[in-house]
């Protein structure tokens, strides 16, 4: 699994990329690893506005379906088109094919993410779980 530097992450394997007020938000490729092949993508609307942690679209493959949440309040500003015709491009390149781009609202929120440090340490844990079960 690869954890990628320059980005930050959520507990719920999303990662987002923040260039000044923007910021461009994926699913970690941890995420995208324990889905499996992915075949849909819901897309949020653009102009819809989110808060952190907020529910803003969903991803489905052929184990399950699941909610994709936001990192970062803000709206959308675009959204990655191609995932509605080829949603297994996230499973090529979780961190090229990102989700959604939004306009952030409160830049200080990145301070509750993790760094990828922090997000690797997170998943070998949960692997470690996984293991004792």
């Amino acid at each position: 699994m690869t954890v990628k530097e320059g980005l930050y992450y959520t507990q719920t394997h999303e990662w987002v990329r923040v260039e000044e007020e923007e910021a461009y938000v994926g699913l970690s490729d941890y995420a995208q690893h324990a889905l499996g092949d992915i075949v849909y993508v819901e897309l949020p609307e653009i102009g819809e506005e989110f808060g952190a942690a907020d529910s803003f679209g969903a991803i489905e493959s052929v184990k399950a379906a699941s909610d994709i949440y936001l990192p970062l309040s803000g709206e959308v500003i675009e959204v990655n088109e191609e995932l509605e015709e080829q949603p297994e491009l996230i499973n090529e390149d979780a961190y090229e094919n990102w989700i959604a781009k939004i306009k952030v609202n409160d830049a200080t929120e990145v301070e509750e993410l993790m760094n990828p440090e922090q997000y690797e340490e997170y998943i070998e844990g949960l692997e470690e779980a996984e293991e004792d079960e």
